[in-house]
């Protein structure tokens, strides 16, 4: 049975890590003491949940967290250092610091290692989160104990309610756009302007098509914006609304 320790200390461990190219190694220490620190631990990099939606949320909220007297966001997984560097890239997780347990010794201190052989993954972490102050965990969101790969409490959202149930966390944008549509720049530039990060869908990649952009929005041109999940429409539109 997977427990949470809240009231004591983070596992005591030394991370080989690569930085500049060159092996390092980091400490719990360095980690941990005197910071604010949210971590949230997930099965392994690349894997469905972990990429479309626990380290996105993350991503999202990290300037958030930071507003709210967060040192730093930590996402740990039971990877090695080269594919914890990849995954970093390849989502563009920026504001995130990429911890990779690759001997799975945290991991084990946590009492969070399990058995994922069944499925070719060998030793991995369960999904948890935790808010850690000073070295010592706060809280802890573990995920409950059923088939499969639970994801209910250890989200971004669920966290940030817990470090202030007051925090509104930023509009979530969604831009589908094609490559050198002239208003497709004009509304990226609008949303920069703002400061307000948003997801992009462009036409041409990853297999998304006019096909998909008219069963998604109903329409034929580009831009389309959707902010919370309601179409605002196109760039005139996205001006309007982010003048109200």
């Amino acid at each position: 049975m997977l427990k949470s320790r809240e009231g004591q200390k983070v596992p005591q461990v030394t991370f080989p890590i690569r930085a500049n190219d060159e092996w390092q190694n980091i400490t719990s220490e360095a980690l941990f003491n005197g910071k604010t620190v949210v971590l949230f631990a997930l099965p392994g990099a690349f894997t469905p949940t972990c990429s479309s939606t626990h380290l996105p949320g993350y991503t999202e909220l990290a300037g958030v967290f930071k507003e709210y007297g967060i040192d730093s966001v930590i996402c740990l997984a039971v990877n090695d250092p080269f594919v914890m560097e990849t995954w970093k890239a390849a989502q563009n997780a920026e504001g995130i610091y990429f911890l990779p347990d690759g001997n799975g010794e945290f991991t084990q201190g946590m009492g969070m290692l399990v058995d994922k052989s069944a499925i070719g993954l060998g030793k991995r972490s369960w999904r948890y989160s935790m808010l850690v102050k000073d070295s010592m965990i706060e809280k802890m969101f573990i995920e409950p104990e059923e088939p499969g790969d639970p994801f209910q409490v250890s989200d971004a959202d669920t966290m940030l309610k817990y470090i202030n149930p007051k925090a509104k966390p930023p509009p979530r944008i969604t831009l589908f756009c094609k490559p050198a549509c002239p208003h497709c720049a004009r509304a990226r530039k609008l949303l920069d302007d703002k400061g307000l990060r948003f997801e992009e869908i462009e036409l041409g990649s990853r297999g998304v098509s006019y096909s998909s952009l008219q069963a998604v929005t109903g329409r034929g041109t580009t831009p389309q914006v959707y902010i919370d999940g309601q179409h605002i429409g196109g760039a005139d539109e996205l001006a309007s609304w982010l003048a109200k």
